[in-house]
């Protein structure tokens, strides 16, 4: 079934202990519509400048993303640095540059409207919402936010979660969003403002799923060599949201298996900068490492 993201297109320049790269392409709909490119096929909606290079679009069209929503407007693409300490959990924001993502109005197109699995990337509420209310019937809607929203944009953000089917967040952003320190009971409020299912995610712990039907936990897959994990967050959602959709299911199993796809494209991001890993993946790759979480977390 169709599958919509909506979100950043962006220029990120990381630094770890062992590397600097800059000006990679990146973004959180960028990294969800590559990891969700070997079950569906992706249609992003999103805003570039005038600078973002003609070869970065085919590139993602490449993978199998349709990128007919993607705006060229006046302007810079968005621009993020961050720097990594040596324990990979420390991250450090350098600079923040927002450009033409600062005044994006999201336009989703007619042929787009028809969605099934719509995918809402972190950004402002107001505009994940304005965007939500162009597509028709979704059958399921996942949102990702943030502390800043959290922080400065509550009530766009509860009227957005009065909207939406799922919401993502980590455990610090679950802690400030309902005030628990204990993480269960900060799922379960969460699902009071809305949200028919909450996803934590505990970064190199794992991740787990709550909801009246579903309760399901997953480790991280063990990748012994971490280069970068920028995206970690949105490619999980792009396996989780891309086996929906390709299943046409939201059932309990259907979203299980989702969380274990949603680890293992994750796992593929981390092992590279950028997208340079998980857009070489098939689904071969994912359906080998999903053997082999599966085989750690059976008994």
């Amino acid at each position: 079934m169709s599958l919509l993201a909506i979100g950043t297109l962006a220029y990120d320049t990381v630094e770890t202990v062992q590397e600097k790269r800059e000006d990679q392409l990146g973004g959180s709909a960028v990294y969800f519509a590559v990891a969700a490119a070997p079950f569906a096929r992706p249609r992003l909606v999103g805003v570039v400048g005038k600078d973002f290079e003609r070869g970065d679009i085919a590139r993602l069209e490449s993978c199998g993303i349709d990128c007919a929503g993607v705006e060229v407007a006046e302007g810079a693409t968005f621009r993020w640095g961050g720097r990594y300490e040596a324990d990979w959990n420390t991250r450090v924001t350098t600079f923040t540059h927002l450009n033409v993502f600062e005044s994006f109005d999201p336009k989703v197109p007619e042929h787009y409207r028809d969605s099934a699995f719509v995918f809402l990337a972190n950004a402002h509420p107001e505009v994940q919402l304005k965007a939500l209310l162009q597509v028709e019937r979704p059958t399921f809607t996942l949102a990702d936010t943030m502390n800043l929203w959290i922080d400065v944009a509550r009530p766009a953000l509860d009227e957005l979660l009065r909207h939406v089917d799922g919401l993502i967040l980590n455990d610090e952003e679950a802690r400030m969003l309902t005030g628990e320190r204990n993480l269960i009971r900060a799922a379960q409020q969460v699902l009071g403002l809305g949200p028919r299912y909450v996803i934590l995610k505990k970064g190199e712990h794992g991740a787990f799923l709550m909801g009246g039907d579903a309760h399901f936990s997953l480790p991280a897959y063990p990748v012994t060599d971490v280069v970068d994990p920028t995206g970690a967050g949105d490619s999980f959602a792009g396996g989780f949201m891309g086996y929906l959709a390709e299943r046409g299911s939201v059932a309990p199993d259907s979203l299980r298996a989702a969380m274990l796809y949603g680890t293992v494209t994750a796992s593929f991001c981390v092992q590279g900068f950028s997208i340079e890993d998980l857009s070489r993946r098939g689904r071969r790759d994912v359906e080998e490492r999903a053997s082999d979480l599966k085989s750690i977390v059976t008994l």
